[in-house]
Formats: C-alpha cells, structure tokens, sequence
C-alpha cells in the first residue's frame, strides 16, 4: 500500500469542521426540547378518554415511524414550496427532525405514563390532590426516570441522525466533510475525523445522561 496519510491538510478546515459540530449540537438539542414537546401533547391525546384524540395520536405516530426520515425532510424542504411555504435548509431540518422526533418522544413518554400503578394515582387523589398535583407529584417523577434511558438513548440516536439533513445542504457536521472532501480529495482522513468527532459527541453525551441520572435520580432519593 502506498498511500501516504495526510491529516495535516485538514488543520485549515478546523473552522468548517467546528462549525458542523456546533450546528450539530444545535439541531440535537433544540429537535430534542421540540420533539419532546410535540410528544407529550400526543402522548396526553394517546391516553385520552376521547376516542377521535387517541384515533388522531395513533394515526400520527404510525405515519412518522413507518415512513423514512429522509422522505419527511423532502417533503418539508421540497414540498411544501409547492403550496407556497418555503423553508431554508436549516429550518426545513429543524422542522422535519422535530416532528420525527415527536413520534417517538410520544410513544416513549406514552409508555413512561402507563408504567405508573392506576392504585397509586387513586391513592393521590384520594389525599384530596387535584389531577394536576397528581400528575406532578405522584406520575411524572415515576415516569421520567422509567423513560429516561430510552430518552438519552433517542437523544444520541437524533444527533447521529442529524447527518442525514446534509441532503438538503443543512451545514452540519456531516456536510461540512463532503465539503472538505471536495477541497482536498483526502476522503480517508475527512471521514476518519469527522467519525472520530461523532464518536467523541456520543460518548460524551451517554457521560452526561449517566450523570445527570445518577443525580436526579439514584442520588436523591438517598437525601
């Protein structure tokens, strides 16, 4: 073998790749608060007594999980133009991440709600709390930390899926190496570095997650 490995050529790209990383964390973090927030309102209508509310969370949930992220994110960017919505790269990634992430942020939390004992939520309101103090105080610290592994979980799954919104010329990290590749034709060392900057975000984020368990929730109760 002759090639001659060259990483020194990419210490000039270090501001491109810096920039992939950070747009990376962002769309991570801010799919994450989004999807969370569409999935706990389909979650809360997937429990509903109302049976057109549960009809309309399971409809939704089973289109954005069986169909492919990658056909959403066309149809955000590439086809909502069409009837006059037009959307730049980033937020058409953004959106289309978000409303992905709420289907399974739904189905997770759903889960997360239904682990907690119906005779425990009847023994709250029996103590007089309202069906408000109940949840906060009884369901949702119950549920948070049965559901928080899947969470973190999905949450290094969305950021690893981030690189897919390259497709649509989102300049995250992903993209930021196929445009280093362009300039430099050194695709074994780009693709090498930019694996091993993944590696690194995932490994610290599964750090955090086990942290902040072990704060929240292995560590409180001992108090």
């Amino acid at each position: 073998m002759s090639y001659n490995f060259k990483f020194d050529v990419l210490l000039r790209y270090i501001p491109e790749i810096v920039q992939g990383v950070l747009l990376t964390l962002q769309f991570s973090v801010v799919t994450m608060l989004c999807g969370l927030a569409i999935g706990l309102i389909v979650a809360m209508a997937s429990i509903s007594p109302l049976t057109p509310l549960r009809a309309c969370a399971r409809v939704y949930v089973e289109a954005l999980r069986n169909t492919p992220l990658l056909v959403q994110l066309f149809i955000v960017f590439f086809g909502l133009p069409s009837i006059g919505i037009k959307l730049g790269a980033n937020t058409a990634a953004l959106i289309a991440l978000s409303i992905n992430m709420g289907a399974y942020g739904a189905e997770i939390l759903r889960a997360g709600f239904q682990s907690v004992r119906q005779s425990q939520i009847e023994a709250g309101r029996s103590l007089g709390l309202t069906a408000g103090q109940t949840f906060r105080h009884v369901v949702l610290f119950q549920a948070m930390k049965a559901i928080y592994p899947a969470l973190s979980s999905q949450f290094v799954l969305i950021m690893l899926t981030t690189s897919v919104v390259s497709s649509i010329g989102a300049t995250e990290l992903f993209h930021q190496a196929a445009f280093i590749d362009s300039r430099t034709y050194r695709s074994f060392e780009t693709y090498t570095l930019i694996t091993v900057s993944y590696l690194v975000l995932t490994l610290g984020f599964r750090a955090f997650f086990a942290g902040v368990y072990w704060a929240v929730f292995v560590k409180r109760p001992r108090r």
